[in-house]
């Protein structure tokens, strides 16, 4: 396999002012004090034991701590991150509460070279955004994603 991948589902529901498509804030240390370009779709790395999007769905559910809501995927494609990582993206029309949200965890080396390990959440606040907003906050690769909903939608 080359490179790592990663898997997601871009919730959208129809706003006040259009699509509105729901946003994770990153969580740890490193993205605390960050705002534009912290944002992601739920979405996490998977391998060749599983199929795209059955990680996006395990993902969506470990990364918020609810399932995924009922409805059709539509694939959006993929793009690589400036990291080298490929997301798989699919659209998903539905709604959920972000108060109602339970971030999964991961475990971080904290301070670095410190010895030891703290705990965080993957997300640590979910979020709204119509797709104007949601372009200024979300990783500068995944934009793609807001482009091709909006042109599913419009």
């Amino acid at each position: 396999m080359a490179g790592k991948q990663s898997a997601g589902i871009l919730l959208h529901r129809a706003g006040p002012d259009g699509v509105e498509v729901l946003l994770g804030h990153m969580g740890g240390p490193f993205w605390a004090k960050k705002d534009a370009g912290a944002w992601s779709l739920p979405k996490g790395e998977y391998d060749d034991t599983e199929t795209p999007e059955a990680a996006a769905r395990r993902e969506f559910t470990e990364e918020l701590g609810l399932p995924v809501p009922a409805g059709e995927l539509v694939e959006l494609g993929t793009v690589k991150q400036s990291g080298g990582k490929t997301v798989t993206a699919w659209a998903l029309r539905g709604d959920l509460d972000p108060g109602a949200v339970v971030p999964g965890t991961f475990e971080l080396e904290w301070p670095p070279r410190s010895g030891h390990t703290q705990e965080f959440p993957e997300v640590d606040r979910v979020a709204w955004f119509p797709l104007d907003v949601a372009r200024e906050k979300i990783v500068k690769a995944q934009a793609a994603f807001l482009d091709r909903l909006a042109g599913l939608v419009s």
